[in-house]
């Protein structure tokens, strides 16, 4: 709110307790004359003072079934046309337009929202018709048009509707090109979902997404509606009647013969007749509208076309998109500590860090060589690695344990001329291969046909001890290059392997 709040009502402070709250007999809804008449007049009066034209919907609401054009309109204004395809956050309005909403938030026909001018101007209505109105400019002459009027202005600290976030440390996601992405990917694993768009609170429209029409889906959304992406809830109707629970608050979704997709939000006292409403549709589904109960996949909110998320509001958050928000803090490189959770039979060990599943491939376990991920790593014990990449439309996080290792090839390669001892572990049709590690994991070097021994090729066997000399170590490929013959005779000079 701009830094001159007023605090404008019908009400003579004699009649007001400590708090400004109404204390006399008059009647607190709108007398949709002369009363209305002046607030209007006021406001327009503030408009025109701070040098404002426009103004912008803001965090809109809807009660009800939104009454726009109860009653007559100013002759060339009104909000037929504004509600429901402008009715959104951010959407731009005129004055003139800005005061009809006024208007029907005057006579509590169904809406509500924040009016504003970015930082400069800003018209709330509260409850029993008091209104404030925030300027960057002390608007004396407004205050005065408004005492003449017949309201009564006061200056006060701060609007109680200015806007404060539900969790003012939660990061709403947004409707990015990651999220686009990963929703063409989760059509794509669930074949069918739908998609909750909520254009003002309590007003909201369903879409069933297939592959081919997310894209046209997504250019009909109204700007800075709250998304959120369902599995496919929709059954047949007499289940979803059945569903429903004996008391609360619920949203029923149904689906018609033409595939029109329509909600209403009902508690038990509409049960009966939402039912009979259902009659003939094609399949419908029950929504718990409790927090926690029912939650989408993800949820998020359109940015702006820049791609900036102005929009306010908030999501409720859930499993995918508190994942989402973890996987932001993640970056390449970045060092974490986890708990191995499972060791799966496909060589894919699975780590929990900070409630996230991650994953390490089985070449990303260690520098040296293993049987198994469980010759490396045990279910609970803690790991530190190295996040190698973060897949924002998967949503997976690779790591590697041997990134924070010590590599030991580099000091291999200074063995290079070595000549050693060690035992065979395995024989293959072009040579064999011996370790030249005194050490169960130790490295093993390739011994090719051509450099055994003729004496030894047909009589070597698994476990024999072999005389080697290392002839070369290649670090890209990881590879060590053996000769049985140029070490043969240097083996009066041979050494234990180490």
């Amino acid at each position: 709110m701009p830094p001159f709040v007023y605090r404008i009502t019908k009400y003579d402070p004699a009649h007001r307790d400590e708090r400004g709250h109404y204390t006399g007999a008059e009647d607190t809804a709108s007398d949709h004359g002369p009363v209305e008449e002046a607030y209007l007049a006021a406001i327009a009066a503030f408009a025109e003072a701070a040098g404002i034209d426009q103004l912008e919907i803001r965090e809109p609401q809807i009660g009800g079934f939104a009454h726009f054009g109860l009653e007559p309109p100013v002759e060339g204004f009104g909000l037929a046309g504004l509600f429901p395809a402008g009715f959104h956050d951010g959407a731009p309005v005129p004055i003139a337009v800005g005061l009809e909403l006024v208007r029907s938030m005057l006579r509590e026909t169904g809406a509500w929202c924040r009016l504003e001018a970015g930082e400069a101007f800003a018209v709330h209505v509260g409850w029993d018709q008091y209104l404030y109105i925030g300027s960057n400019l002390p608007c004396e002459t407004a205050l005065a048009r408004t005492r003449a009027l017949g309201l009564f202005p006061e200056r006060i600290d701060a609007s109680p509707y200015d806007f404060a976030p539900a969790d003012a440390a939660y990061v709403q996601r947004p409707a990015d090109a990651d999220f686009w992405a990963h929703l063409h990917w989760t059509v794509g694993a669930y074949r069918e979902v739908f998609l909750e768009e909520v254009f003002a609170v309590n007003a909201s429209r369903w879409h069933r997404l297939t592959r081919d029409n997310i894209e046209t889906v997504r250019s009909q959304l109204a700007p800075r509606s709250q998304l959120a992406i369902w599995p496919d809830l929709l059954t047949d109707v007499d289940t979803a009647v059945a569903a429903l629970p004996d008391e609360g608050l619920v949203e029923i979704v149904w689906e018609d013969g033409d595939g029109q997709i329509t909600s209403t939000v009902v508690d038990e006292t509409r049960f009966e007749a939402v039912a009979s409403r259902l009659v003939g549709a094609r399949s419908a589904g029950v929504v718990s509208m409790y927090a926690g109960e029912d939650l989408p996949l993800v949820t998020a909110v359109l940015p702006d076309s820049d791609g900036v998320l102005r929009a306010r509001w908030q999501t409720e958050p859930t499993p995918g998109d508190r994942d989402w928000s973890f996987l932001k803090t993640l970056r390449r490189g970045q060092v974490v500590t986890g708990t191995v959770t499972t060791i799966a039979d496909f060589g894919v060990t699975f780590v929990d860090i900070g409630g996230f599943t991650a994953m390490i491939n089985l070449p990303e376990l260690s520098w040296r060589p293993f049987d198994h991920p469980s010759d490396v790593v045990s279910v609970g014990q803690e790991v530190t690695a190295e996040v190698l990449g973060v897949d924002m439309v998967r949503e997976r996080v690779q790591l590697s344990l041997r990134a924070v290792q010590e590599d030991p090839w580099p000091q291999v390669a200074q063995r290079i001329g070595e000549v050693v001892i060690g035992p065979v572990t395995k024989i293959v049709p072009f040579g064999v291969f011996v370790r030249v590690e005194d050490r169960g994991d130790g490295f093993e070097g390739l011994v090719h046909t051509s450099e055994l021994a003729a004496s030894s090729r047909d009589v070597v066997e698994v476990g024999d001890a072999l005389t080697v000399k290392i002839i070369d170590v290649d670090l890209v490929h990881r590879r060590i290059v053996l000769s049985h013959v140029q070490a043969r005779p240097a083996t009066t000079e041979g050494r234990p392997c180490d």
